[in-house]
C-alpha cells in the first residue's frame, strides 16, 4: 500500500472514526497494515463490546473504503492493546 493511501487511511480515522469511537468511550488504534489490510484495535468502552462489529461494518469499513477502496479491515477487540499499535 502506497504512503499517500496510507496517510489518507489515517487521516480518515483520526477526523471521522476515531470521534465516533471516543464518544461512545472507546479507543481506537491503528496496528499494523499488511498489504491492503488494515489492522485496528478498538478497546475502552469498546473492549468486548459486541457492538464493535456493527461499528466495523457501518462505519469503519464505509469510511476507509472511501480512502482507499480496496481495503479490508481486520478488527481486534480488548482492554489489552497490541504491541506497536499507534492510539488515533
Amino acid at each position: 500500500m502506497e504512503n499517500n493511501v496510507k496517510e489518507q487511511i489515517e487521516r480518515t480515522i483520526r477526523e471521522v472514526v476515531a470521534p465516533l469511537v471516543h464518544t461512545d468511550g472507546g479507543e481506537i488504534y491503528l496496528v499494523r497494515y499488511d498489504g491492503d489490510d488494515v489492522h485496528i484495535h478498538l478497546s475502552g468502552a469498546c473492549a468486548g463490546c459486541p457492538g464493535a462489529s456493527l461499528t466495523s461494518g457501518k462505519v469503519i469499513v464505509p469510511a476507509l473504503r472511501g480512502a482507499a477502496p480496496k481495503v479490508r479491515v481486520v478488527l481486534t477487540t480488548g482492554v489489552g492493546v497490541p504491541q506497536g499499535a499507534r492510539k488515533l
